[in-house]
């Protein structure tokens, strides 16, 4: 489960990330880029392809910005997956939920629907202007 769920997919150019959907448009608008920062998050799900879970508000601190905005929504934990095609990650599926919500086995259960996305992601970067 998940109290907010976006997608978010890299740009072609590689260097921002555009949100694609959302179920707090209000908090987290569709549209718009957002700078990709090279950190250990970056490194891990996009460099390697490999998902995140934070499990306290900790851990989304270390990893978020807007860690106080995710807080305030009730979200202290999180899995980002990895949207992967041709050994390149298009996006990310990303989940966020009430602090311990995620264990690191979750993942595993969540993959399979990253690979429904494939194709919704490749459509949305073939039609990003930018």
């Amino acid at each position: 489960g998940h109290k907010l769920f976006t997608l978010l997919y890299v740009a072609p150019d590689g260097k921002r990330v555009k949100r694609l959907y959302t179920n707090m448009p209000k908090e987290y608008p569709v549209g718009g880029y957002k700078p990709v920062t090279e950190s250990d998050w970056h490194k891990r799900v996009i460099g390697e392809r490999r998902a995140w879970v934070g499990y306290n508000y900790d851990d989304v601190k270390w990893a978020f910005f807007d860690h106080e905005l995710i807080r305030s929504l009730g979200c202290e934990s999180a899995i980002n997956q990895p949207v992967v095609y041709a050994g390149r990650v298009l996006g990310t599926m990303n989940l966020l939920d009430a602090a311990g919500h995620y264990k690191e086995t979750d993942p595993a259960s969540i993959e399979p629907f990253a690979a429904l996305l494939v194709g919704p992601f490749l459509d949305a970067i073939a039609a990003d202007p930018g």
